[in-house]
């Protein structure tokens, strides 16, 4: 065990024999201050030799795969490995080969893609697709980052699945967190504004705690803490959309991907490009390629995708018949519905009740 891991567990018993959960976090971001040291790119550099992909404003990209931009740089082998920013250090554009969730525990920062740039504050998350261009601007010595890398296979589609919805029916806020992990998600991110919601919050301390003070079961613990972070942070995204003004939407400068896949889940049954576009204050052809651009699905096929789903729980928790359910979710034409059905979930609506039934 390194002298950090074994400080951590010190310090991780005294405060947990002590029965405080605020003073365990602020303990552990006294434990994680004193190991978000100063680096120098150029010995790292001179030392990796990163190869360069791309320029972005003129500064070079560089490829970081495997690897860890925290003390070490080197390789790491595991599928979830968390590391701190260092302070007041520079490091260059570049790209991963995993998913990367980044979260502010203390004070903020600025996160440079290569469209855009996105301040952080306390308790804040960004999740950086797979491949997607980016930097982090110096931080000060008042701020503390928290990065947790996530390879695809620490977890499956159908882990994501699970969480976002049930009965084998994908939901469309899901597509999200699938589309990081994808080798085609160049450019994707999301940023997720908690309001210190305090299940956030706590989560993301007990998954540091679980990663530095580790038994037998800790990595099975930090999958299910990261999966359950991921459905709370869909849950205050969507809140924050439902609390939205149409006013304050079309003078947002932060709308993301999940934002507008929570619009179709929200307004599935009647939804249109036309009416949708309106909402966003978009061109509905410029929505219909932005939406193909991020998900690579149409806007009508996403509609569909969340219609089939919702249907599907229907069928799985109701005995309402085909029809109803058919004209419950937006389908005037049953006859259609058993089409579109059978075309997502491979099987007719009443085969695939009698599936749920008989388990």
């Amino acid at each position: 065990m390194c002298l950090f891991n074994r400080y951590f567990k010190t310090i991780f018993k005294v405060v947990l024999n002590k029965g405080s959960v605020l003073m365990m976090n602020a303990e552990i971001l006294k434990v994680l201050r004193k190991n978000n040291d100063f680096q120098n790119w150029e010995e790292i550099k001179n030392r990796l030799h990163p190869i360069i992909i791309k320029h972005v404003e003129g500064e070079p990209v560089y490829q970081f795969f495997d690897t860890l931009n925290d003390n070490s740089f080197e390789k790491n082998g595991q599928l979830i490995s968390l590391s701190t920013q260092p302070i007041n250090s520079f490091v260059p554009y570049h790209i991963h080969n995993y998913v990367e969730m980044m979260v502010v525990l203390s004070g903020s920062c600025v996160i440079k893609t290569a469209n855009e740039a996105i301040t952080l504050n306390e308790n804040e998350i960004i999740i950086i697709g797979c491949k997607t261009i980016h930097k982090v601007e110096p931080i000060d010595d008042k701020t503390i980052m928290i990065k947790i890398a996530l390879k695809r296979a620490a977890f499956s589609l159908e882990d994501l699945v699970f969480l976002t919805h049930s009965h084998n029916a994908q939901s469309v806020s899901s597509i999200v967190f699938s589309l990081l992990s994808s080798d085609d998600s160049h450019g994707a991110f999301n940023v997720f504004r908690t309001h210190h919601d305090v299940h956030v919050v706590n989560k993301i301390y007990n998954i540091i705690s679980e990663y530095y003070c580790p038994d037998d079961y800790s990595n099975q613990i930090i999958k299910l803490e990261i999966l359950e972070l991921f459905i709370r942070l869909i849950r205050i995204a969507s809140k924050d959309a439902v609390f939205q003004t149409q006013k304050e939407v079309q003078n947002n400068n932060e709308i993301d991907l999940l934002t507008l896949l929570l619009y179709i889940e929200r307004n599935y049954k009647t939804i249109n490009l036309k009416s949708m576009a309106k909402y966003f204050n978009f061109n509905p052809n410029y929505l219909s390629s932005i939406l193909r651009e991020k998900t690579g699905y149409t806007f009508i096929k996403l509609v569909h995708l969340q219609r089939i789903n919702v249907a599907a729980e229907y069928l799985a928790l109701t005995n309402t018949p085909v029809e109803g359910i058919s004209l419950a979710v937006g389908y005037e034409n049953p006859s259609y519905f058993y089409k579109m059905f059978k075309k997502y979930m491979g099987c007719s609506p009443k085969e695939y009740r009698q599936k749920q039934i008989a388990g």
